[in-house]
């Protein structure tokens, strides 16, 4: 007989000190808003065929540092779940800016 178990997910950091909020606030704003800011800019200062290519490839750049983003800080075991914006940055922010201390496992 086989028993196949399935692990147990870590729940999302939650952090407590204003600093990495601050952080995660921010990375969660520059994943959210750059995209449609970028082709705002730019289709101020320029035009609206070139604002619609930009948007374009700013929507593929911050596709890229949004799995790299992914990749590098949520746990090997549950990177096949979806993840928000705000999660990711959570997740980030938790393991690389803040220490034992800024996060309570609940």
């Amino acid at each position: 007989m086989q028993n196949d178990f399935i692990e147990m997910i870590q729940p999302t950091p939650k952090l407590k000190t204003t600093k990495c909020k601050a952080i995660a606030l921010l990375l969660r704003l520059f994943l959210q808003f750059t995209t449609p800011l970028v082709a705002l800019v730019i289709w101020y200062m320029y035009d609206y065929f070139i604002a619609g290519a930009s948007l374009l490839l700013s929507f593929i750049v911050i596709g890229i540092i949004r799995a790299k983003l992914r990749n590098s800080s949520i746990p090997f075991t549950q990177r096949e779940y979806h993840y928000n914006d705000a999660g990711i940055a959570a997740w980030y922010s938790a393991k690389y800016f803040c220490t034992l201390e800024d996060i309570i496992k609940d």
